[in-house]
């Protein structure tokens, strides 16, 4: 199904505009769900979240205040309920969500964290359900319980890791992917009204200034010295799997709409479990795939809803 051709937020595009969309796309994604694989290698430095997402802040807050500074510059300024609602749209959606996200990583596999994350559309659909009383319909429920089984069925091979610490960290990602779905809520109407760049650059500007201000709050300035890999690895966090992902999406939406781009996204579930393999010796099993299939077959059935 080619979702490009009636996708009213752009205009038709040729194959190779379309494939090129596509690639940029699926990079995204790709990096995006990278920073599982970073989180973890260098959570071998013995280094805490907190320290970890404000090293990541640290690193990819100059371009996104760049962007900000630009925007205030050549743009009407906001409300005061504009800005009270970017401020917390930013420490709900890139502050909490990211935080959570961070510290559940010290518990469970790369592959699982990316499958919880994964479920955010439906987050999204049942809150929607829930708060705004909108009807959830069959194809919606299918693809819900196609979503939640493969989740159960991943969870359960990996409680036999260790029940407890896997718990804990299936616990906190799934709380960033609820604060996510919150944020993705929250900022609709903002993103038509003040668009998506302007938005995300001065979110993110609110959540490096939550992670940073945490670290100096809950930590001594002496962790800022850390061995040259932190640093590296760090840097990568906020550069390839932060800044780049962001925009790189935003292109790949404008060029072939939000739909299609969505669903090229789809390979960041995938990518995170080979990755996990690969990079950091996760293990790959028969029930893992099989779990990852269901999760993916599930969020597929709800983007086709329409």
């Amino acid at each position: 199904m080619n979702n490009t051709a009636i996708d009213p937020s752009v205009a038709p595009v040729t194959r190779p505009a379309l494939v090129a969309g596509l690639a940029i796309a699926i990079a995204g994604a790709i990096l995006f769900s990278t920073k599982a694989i970073v989180a973890k290698l260098l959570y071998r430095y013995h280094i805490d979240a907190v320290t970890l997402i404000a090293f990541r802040m640290l690193f990819s807050l100059p371009v996104f205040a760049g962007v900000a500074i630009w925007k205030m510059r050549t743009e009407a300024p906001l409300s005061a309920r504009d800005r009270r609602h970017l401020l917390g749209l930013g420490l709900v959606g890139y502050y909490l969500s990211s935080y959570l996200d961070f510290l559940g990583l010290q518990y469970i596999s790369v592959g699982l964290e990316r499958l919880i994350l994964f479920l955010t559309p439906t987050f999204v659909l049942l809150i929607t359900a829930l708060f705004l009383k909108q009807r959830i319909r069959r194809i919606q429920w299918i693809a819900l319980a196609l979503s939640y089984c493969g989740i159960v069925l991943v969870l359960a091979h990996d409680l036999q890791g260790g029940a407890g610490d896997t718990a804990t960290g299936a616990l906190f990602v799934l709380g960033s992917a609820i604060a996510y779905a919150v944020y993705l809520l929250g900022s609709g109407e903002m993103v038509r009204r003040i668009g998506s760049l302007r938005l995300v650059a001065y979110a993110m500007c609110v959540s490096s200034a939550a992670c940073i201000g945490q670290f100096f709050i809950l930590r001594p300035a002496g962790l800022l010295l850390q061995p040259l890999p932190v640093y590296g690895l760090s840097l990568v966090n906020g550069i390839f799997c932060t800044i780049l992902p962001v925009f790189m999406t935003m292109v790949a939406v404008q060029r072939i709409g939000a739909p299609s781009a969505s669903q090229a996204g789809m390979i960041g579930p995938v990518s995170t479990l080979f990755l996990g393999w690969a990079l950091l010796g996760e293990p790959i099993t028969a029930v893992q795939l099989a779990g990852t299939g269901l999760v993916l077959a599930g969020i597929y059935t709800l983007s086709l809803k329409k």
